[in-house]
């Protein structure tokens, strides 16, 4: 009991967390930019189509979150916020560290938080286990880690590259990660 416990607590904050973070990209909910203001900060990182772009990031987030937050479809909700997190460690936040000055300590908590509850499971207090849905596993673990890479890799190979700018990153935005 202790466990599901700790993995409910664990799934609730984190999820509830990330799923308001992506309601500010994509609804403007709680002093967010909106879809408009993700898509034209995507825009300045250079991804296009920026607005596929920051659709994806919103519903990585905001749906993941969700999904996390009820323990429903585990581990999907957990590979929607590892793959938006990966993103705002590779796009907006390396290579520095500390959150402090802009860096990806804040996405790595998520990151590693989401990562071991799609490892260890929604536990028992979770909409998965009321219902009795369960995905295959690893199968589904395994294949969803290897459609986040492909997709952080089709996200870096459609920025469009840099012309004869002096910057050496992306634009620095208050709605990272």
């Amino acid at each position: 009991m202790s466990v599901s416990l700790g993995l409910l607590v664990l799934r609730l904050v984190v999820g509830l967390v990330i799923a308001a973070h992506g309601s500010q990209k994509l609804f403007g909910w709680f002093g967010g930019p909106g879809l408009t203001g993700t898509t034209g900060w995507l825009s300045g990182m250079r991804l296009r189509p920026a607005k596929v772009w920051a659709i994806m990031a919103g519903v990585s987030e905001f749906g993941g979150g969700l999904l996390l937050a009820l323990g429903l479809l585990s581990p999907l909700g957990s590979l929607g916020i590892a793959s938006a997190m990966l993103m705002a460690i590779i796009l907006a936040h390396w290579p520095r560290f500390w959150a402090m000055d802009g860096g990806f300590e804040y996405p790595l908590l998520n990151l590693a938080a989401a990562l071991a509850l799609a490892i260890t499971g929604p536990g028992r207090y979770a909409l998965d286990s009321a219902i009795g849905i369960a995905l295959p596993a690893p199968a589904t673990l395994i294949a969803g880690l290897v459609l986040v890479v492909l997709g952080i890799a089709t996200a870096l190979a459609s920025r469009v590259p840099e012309h004869g700018t002096a910057t050496s990153g992306p634009a620095a935005s208050p709605v990272h990660g």
